[in-house]
């Protein structure tokens, strides 16, 4: 009975374990969708509730039918798929490069990366505005894209290396011994077997332009081409806050990103532990 229950205790406990931290990651999400469906009348009326008593859909309708954030979701879905295979197709040219090849400054071009990762965004929005200027980009969703895919390359590129260096040099060396180019090799040997590396590299890339908020502010100052994370500030006025509609928003945002995890998991799942382990 003891030995029994010696054994049964560990996996109760981590079962336990793992239940309260789904739970609160989950929470947030959660009181998002909750508060979403709650009546204006009910918002500070119920007090703290898990549910409120009464649910609508009238804040989802404000947001679709009288704010612009379809406008903000259309420039998101844009700028977020041009810089997820702008910025894959980069790293995955990088992380090549780094994984096969020795080059003179090699270490150079690493550490310049590396170090490039270390300084806070907020030091480098004057600098860069001050670049995208006299070249058009500011006010332009085109602008927001080139920002987004200088910086989410350098890591993008150490994800591709990783990957990279999972797979055997031996199967892209017996294509060539067989009469493939180098890049013929690369095309129909390496880039098919590296598939859920690029699906995880570019989930990450997509997710972090989605959600980035500081460039999408500072750089842009028309509504024409705000993203969703700055035209969420639209529902905060002077001396109130929409939080229905801001909530509504919130929820119709996390769609299509999980619309695209969705249709990547098997990748993704794959890509994640495929850099793992070498050999």
């Amino acid at each position: 009975m003891n030995k029994t229950f010696a054994r049964v205790l560990p996996r109760v406990l981590h079962a336990l374990a793992l239940a309260a931290f789904v739970a609160f990651a989950l929470f947030p999400l959660f009181w998002l969708l909750k508060v979403s469906l709650t009546p204006d009348d009910l918002m500070y009326g119920e007090g703290v509730r898990l549910w409120p008593s009464r649910v609508t859909l009238d804040h989802y309708g404000a947001v679709l039918r009288h704010s612009q954030f379809p406008l903000f979701f259309r420039n998101s879905l844009i700028v977020s798929a041009a810089t997820g295979l702008l910025a894959t197709a980069a790293a995955s040219a990088a992380g090549y490069a780094f994984s096969r090849f020795r080059f003179r400054g090699k270490a150079w071009v690493v550490g310049v990366m590396l170090i490039s990762q270390m300084f806070p965004l907020i030091i480098i929005v004057a600098p860069i505005f001050r670049l995208l200027a006299p070249l058009g980009l500011t006010n332009s969703l085109t602008g927001l894209v080139v920002v987004y895919t200088a910086f989410n390359t350098p890591f993008a590129a150490f994800l591709m290396q990783s990957f990279f260096e999972a797979i055997p040099k031996d199967l892209e060396e017996a294509a060539m011994m067989d009469g493939a180019t180098r890049f013929q090799a690369l095309r129909h040997v390496i880039l098919p077997l590296t598939l859920p590396g690029l699906a995880a590299t570019g989930g990450f890339v997509f997710t972090a332009a989605w959600s980035e908020l500081l460039f999408s502010l500072m750089l842009n100052s028309s509504a024409a081409v705000s993203t969703f994370p700055a035209g969420l500030l639209g529902f905060v006025s002077k001396f109130s806050v929409d939080f229905g509609q801001m909530m509504a928003a919130g929820v119709l945002a996390l769609l299509p990103v999980g619309a695209f995890f969705l249709l990547i998991q098997r990748y993704l799942v794959q890509g994640l532990t495929a850099g793992a382990v070498k050999g």
